[in-house]
């Protein structure tokens, strides 16, 4: 019996996944592209900015049917006993994994910015503290023990280091910023991606970008930052992570700069990050990020065009959004572009292949034990995604960027869970 090539292990993960892709209806390409809050509180209570406006009740056998791509704080929502929310989280991966024609399961994420955040992990220093020490080797070393910590329970992906810089003390989450110099900022939160990226976590750079520089230091607000602040300031801590760090993703910030969302700006997501600096990881939205489009940026309705915005603009993957009821089945907001007249289009589904291939090789590639690249001299635990030979080699079309391959070779046929 012939074996699929997307079953074969010895072939490179971008074949696999093209063969993979050939094989899923546009649904369970888009059943890739999003995730749902594990334990979310729907009763006005949370950590994330409205919160209760956009959580809801879902139904989990419905939810998974044709596959899930992210599972969303299955540790850090709730005091949860480690050993206990690591069998629970193995559970969920197989009930995933066996709802789909295809076996997938998800990719599990967790905040992870001065310790894992979850009940019984090791607290460090914030990140201010780092800023003060201006000591990235110790730095690089706490973030390999964080590392090492959320890959012990089966978490994938680390939502950090921030990488704002931030020169208002009024910002309520100034505790989260490493300091008020980008060439400060770059270098230890540099170090902060090296130290995850070698225990094998995917490292995701927040809040991309100018999210610090909100008006008046009030959370969400717009950002008043001229072109040569934007560039002088705020961009240079992310493409220095990157290109030195090697993150593998990149998290779009709640803010709008001069008007523009930055989850629906590919100006910012594609034509800088994807075509200037190189990128080739995951671009992700913040909880909730691609609805705010929609219910506080006012730029998209219904919430189907807030999704094809985002991916058109060079969003790959929804963290977390309200799921809604719709042909007696749920579904989040990116699921909903599927279904709408602006999403049927081949916009839409250009958009669509090219941000699930992005994330079905990264699912491949975050469970291997040994993943090589020949983009970069990154070894295998610590891969370069962004390099200058990239940024200046000829950029592909906007439409295909995220379709690119990542020329990630994977030696071993273990899960990602």
């Amino acid at each position: 019996m012939t074996t699929a090539p997307w079953r074969d292990p010895a072939l490179p993960a971008a074949a696999r996944v093209d063969d993979l892709l050939a094989r899923m209806t546009l649904e369970e390409k888009t059943a890739q592209l999003y995730g749902v809050w594990v334990g979310a509180d729907t009763d006005g209570e949370g950590v994330a900015p409205h919160q209760h406006d956009m959580t809801s009740d879902y139904d989990w056998d419905e939810l998974i049917a044709l596959g899930l791509g992210q599972l969303t704080r299955p540790f850090g929502t709730a005091p949860v006993d480690p050993d206990l929310g690591t069998q629970a989280l193995a559970r969920a991966q197989r009930r995933i994994a066996a709802a789909g024609r295809f076996g997938i399961p998800a990719v599990a994420h967790e905040e992870c910015l001065a310790g894992f955040t979850a009940w019984q992990a090791t607290a460090y220093p914030v990140p201010l503290a780092w800023g003060a020490a201006f000591h990235p080797e110790l730095v690089e070393e706490m973030a390999r023990r964080i590392g090492r910590d959320l890959r012990s329970v089966g978490v994938h992906q680390g939502l950090a280091p921030v990488l704002d810089v931030v020169r208002d003390p009024r910002r309520g989450r100034v505790e989260e910023t490493i300091g008020e110099d980008p060439y400060l900022v770059g270098t230890i939160g540099t170090a902060h991606v090296r130290g995850l990226e070698s225990a094998g976590v995917v490292a995701t750079l927040k809040h991309f970008a100018g999210y610090a520089s909100s008006a008046g230091a009030r959370n969400l607000a717009p950002v008043r930052a001229g072109v040569r602040e934007f560039a002088d300031v705020t961009l240079p801590p992310f493409e220095m992570a990157l290109r030195e760090g090697g993150a593998r993703s990149v998290m779009a910030a709640y803010t709008e700069t001069d008007g523009v969302p930055a989850s629906a700006d590919p100006a910012l997501l594609t034509r800088l990050l994807r075509e200037e600096w190189g990128f080739t990881g995951t671009v992700v939205a913040d909880y909730f990020g691609i609805g705010f489009l929609e219910n506080l940026h006012r730029v998209a309705a219904p919430p189907a065009e807030a999704a094809h915005a985002a991916l058109l603009a060079g969003i790959d993957v929804e963290l977390d959004g309200q799921p809604v009821a719709t042909d007696s089945k749920r579904h989040r907001c990116t699921a909903r572009v599927t279904r709408s007249p602006s999403g049927s289009g081949s916009s839409g589904r250009s958009a669509s292949y090219g941000a699930s291939h992005q994330v079905m090789t990264r699912t491949r590639s975050c469970g291997a034990r040994k993943v090589s690249r020949r983009t970069g001299a990154g070894s295998a635990g610590s891969p370069r995604t962004c390099s200058p030979a990239q940024a200046s080699s000829s950029s592909p079309r906007p439409d295909t960027a995220r379709a690119s391959h990542i020329n990630a070779t994977v030696t071993s046929t273990g899960s990602p869970c």
